[in-house]
């Protein structure tokens, strides 16, 4: 081969390099713009949701005459779904309004003020009376990264920090606040036993007090009675798609 034609050989590899090198600098260029740009989406709905939350807080929680009161008037004027409030021994862990929605979507991604946002909104089960006066009562948050809404349940796995905060409370339109005493703290699947809200008789609720003992990740010593009325907490998980983290409470008092 002619030192000529090697050369323009060269040549066409070298062009054919410059090009490749060139093309996957361009897609390397874009996916980093577009995932900035998603992450930025992202940080920007957590910003925006606890914005939003924290507004609420200003609208509606008072601690008058150190008594925790919540103007449901005013919170009904933004969203009428709303049936309870939310929070626990240490207000920052959880402190939130509670709706819910014609059915178990409508809030996953839509804020108490009605925004599209990831944050969502902590909503109790379709299914269920809004009163809380069913043998089990669900309701159900998002986990999120930011620690907002239900992320600190993850906290109860630490049976010392259970200790330290082993109650939270809801507060009805009606006026009432509801204690309740944390009794299990588990990872199950989200077909569990936990999810159980309709109980044919006392032996069937018995099986279910039981099962959720069974699965709490440590012994709470609060064991429910038949004539119980729980509360459960549930929020998915950082490791798996299909479980869940729920954190049940038996009620205790009502002011």
């Amino acid at each position: 081969m002619s030192e000529r034609k090697k050369y323009h050989r060269g040549r066409r590899k070298k062009k054919k390099g410059g090009i490749v090198s060139t093309v996957i600098l361009i897609v390397a260029v874009i996916v980093f713009v577009v995932s900035a740009f998603q992450l930025g989406k992202i940080y920007y709905g957590y910003s925006k949701g606890k914005t939003e939350y924290h507004d609420l807080e200003e609208t509606a929680i008072s601690t008058k005459d150190d008594r925790f009161r919540v103007d449901f008037d005013a919170l009904r004027e933004i969203n009428p779904d709303v049936v309870a409030w939310i929070r626990f021994d240490e207000p920052s862990i959880i402190n939130y309004p509670v709706v819910q929605g014609k059915d178990n979507e409508e809030y996953l991604d839509k804020t108490f003020k009605g925004y599209e946002n990831t944050v969502g909104t902590i909503f109790v089960n379709v299914d269920n009376h809004p009163d809380f006066n069913d043998k089990n009562t669900i309701v159900y948050g998002h986990r999120m990264n930011n620690k907002t809404m239900f992320n600190r349940l993850e906290e109860y796995k630490d049976q010392e920090f259970y200790k330290k905060y082993p109650f939270f409370y809801i507060y009805t339109p009606d006026g009432a606040e509801i204690k309740y005493q944390i009794y299990s703290v588990g990872v199950v699947k989200d077909t569990s036993e936990s999810y159980t809200y309709q109980f044919a008789d006392d032996a069937t609720f018995e099986s279910f007090i039981a099962a959720t003992k069974g699965a709490s990740l440590y012994d709470t010593e609060v064991s429910p009675g038949t004539d119980a009325q729980i509360v459960t907490l549930s929020t998915c998980t950082k490791d798996n798609n299909d479980e869940r983290l729920v954190v049940l409470g038996m009620k205790v008092t009502v002011n």
